[in-house]
């Protein structure tokens, strides 16, 4: 070892203990020993050096787990090894709701003691060296499916083994590894954006395609209906997959995944088209012309999302052939999601809740408003763990807590995604051209054209045209469309943050999960 690692261990018998401490220091450990509680707190107060903690169990005065809870008071990240005489199952319940990292049976064998020692001081370090071979092991494999013409099934596929390896590096904290998986993400989504460029057309036209936002509702929340429960569909606004799969865990706590699925945004990957085309059942274009009054294009004044409502109700009359009791909910606010909770019991008594939450989409657009978000949410790890964070003390959680002992099916999904943008790229266009980072529709777009799918019939791709010489344009992979005009101040005012609109994984693979409480 380049430095010793110091253990500090506290036993009122350390006498006895002599042959274990001659094995430890011949293993190049250096061993602090003190024969009670006091004098445990005391050293570690004084000596900041100081890595492991051994502690019996039954000492006298302060007892091993009264001294467990000051340590962890003091260094609640010091590594603690609880030594007992004998496994009472209440004392090592108490002891492992403290947090030890490991317990020993006396008498102790040196061999035990090397083995926790080589657990627990060496995890991060052995866990780090597997993740990294596993990931080398597996970076061909990605590459290969990456190139092998996959159709829209597979690109799934891959898009799920890549967060799997983004969620495993986030605890491994290899760079160089985490650089490697972040070319091959970028490599993907290039590859993803001309699979997309070929085949999102055809898929409007009525070909063989993946599920996509219009179809989500009859597809998968309707024939919830069928179970004779009542179904609440939570819609999380910019809910990536890798977002799910951060708060998935707390949510099988109580509930049960019945269903995991996914669906593809349509383009742009961005709140008016696709949450209006998922309550709607429709196309854009179709949206505009059963409802001519109600829909609004870029360009016109007003709240574009303001008739999900009506939308939604219209969807189900054209669906179901029963009568739907039915409630819509959008949270905006921290009040409204305070009245969310408290309401949260009422719903049980309609056959079908809608509630949009906005939390998440107000999160990723604050983020480009306000330098502390900016700190907070500074790569793709961070925001991930903005969201656990968020989730864990949201009023949404706590409905989701009232609800785990009733008879209901939750229904989770999104509307789109985001990705981080790091790319710039000029647009030109006149006053009319939509302000969104990620896509542009307008007359007169100039633009790099490889940078862009661009449509220039709009009504091929589902979308209305404000005017008869409109056109639209998506960014590809992790790019951003900005004017010419103070080019630099918004390049540095836009880039690393995350936006949606336009083609990739990250925005357009969405999740769609059915659970059931499992009480």
């Amino acid at each position: 070892m380049s430095e010793k690692l110091r253990i500090l261990w506290a036993d009122d018998e350390i006498d006895l203990l002599k042959p274990q401490l001659f094995f430890l220091e011949k293993k190049d450990y250096e061993v602090i020993t003190v024969t009670n509680g006091h004098d445990a707190m005391d050293k570690l107060k004084e000596d900041y050096h100081i890595d492991i903690v051994f502690l019996d169990e039954s000492m006298p005065g302060l007892s091993g787990l009264e001294t467990l809870s000051r340590i962890k008071s003091l260094r609640p990240n010091i590594p603690v090894v609880m030594i007992t005489k004998n496994e009472t199952e209440n004392i090592m319940e108490e002891a492992i709701g403290s947090q030890i990292d490991d317990y020993l049976i006396k008498p102790v064998n040196p061999n035990q003691i090397l083995l926790s020692l080589k657990k627990i001081v060496d995890n991060k370090r052995l866990i780090k060296e597997k993740t990294a071979t596993d990931y080398q092991q597996e970076f061909r494999n990605i590459f290969m499916e990456i190139n092998s013409n996959p159709d829209f099934s597979q690109w799934v596929d891959i898009y799920k083994k890549i967060i799997s390896w983004e969620l495993r590096l986030d605890e491994s904290q290899n760079a160089e590894i985490k650089e490697s998986l972040n070319d091959q993400k970028e490599e993907a989504n290039k590859e993803f954006f001309k699979y997309i460029s070929k085949h999102y057309i055809n898929w409007i036209k009525g070909s063989e395609g993946p599920r996509q936002s219009h179809q989500l509702v009859r597809e998968k929340v309707l024939p919830q209906l069928n179970a004779d429960k009542p179904v609440m569909m939570i819609l999380m606004d910019n809910l990536r997959y890798d977002q799910w799969k951060i708060i998935e865990p707390i949510i099988c706590d109580l509930y049960k995944i019945i269903d995991e699925d996914y669906f593809y945004a349509i383009l742009p990957t961005a709140t008016q088209y696709s949450r209006n085309a998922i309550f709607s059942g429709l196309l854009p274009i179709d949206i505009q012309k059963r409802f001519p009054n109600l829909w609004l294009n870029d360009i016109d004044e007003g709240g574009k999302n303001m008739h999900e409502h009506t939308f939604l109700e219209d969807q189900v009359k054209r669906l179901v052939k029963k009568d739907v009791k039915l409630d819509y909910v959008k949270v905006t606010n921290v009040q409204g999601a305070r009245q969310l909770q408290d309401n949260s019991l009422n719903f049980l008594h309609n056959d079908l809740t809608a509630i949009v939450y906005n939390f998440l989409d107000m999160l990723s657009h604050s983020r480009t408003e306000m330098e502390v978000l900016k700190e907070l949410a500074g790569d793709e790890k961070a925001y991930r763990s903005l969201t656990k964070s968020w989730f864990l003390n949201s009023p949404l959680w706590e409905v989701l807590k009232k609800l785990s002992d009733k008879d209901v099916r939750i229904v989770i999904t999104t509307d789109h995604g985001t990705i981080r943008v790091r790319k710039p790229s000029k647009v030109l266009g006149d006053r009319e051209t939509t302000s969104n980072l990620r896509y542009k529709s307008g007359k007169n777009l100039q633009y790099d054209k490889k940078d862009v799918l661009e449509i220039r019939q709009p009504a091929e791709a589902g979308l209305p045209s404000p005017n008869m010489s409109t056109s639209y344009i998506f960014a590809k992979e992790n790019m951003f469309f900005l004017y010419p005009n103070n080019y630099n101040y918004y390049n540095n005012y836009y880039n690393d943050t995350f936006q949606h609109g336009g083609i990739s994984m990250e925005e357009m693979i969405c999740p769609i999960i059915t659970l059931e409480p499992k009480r």
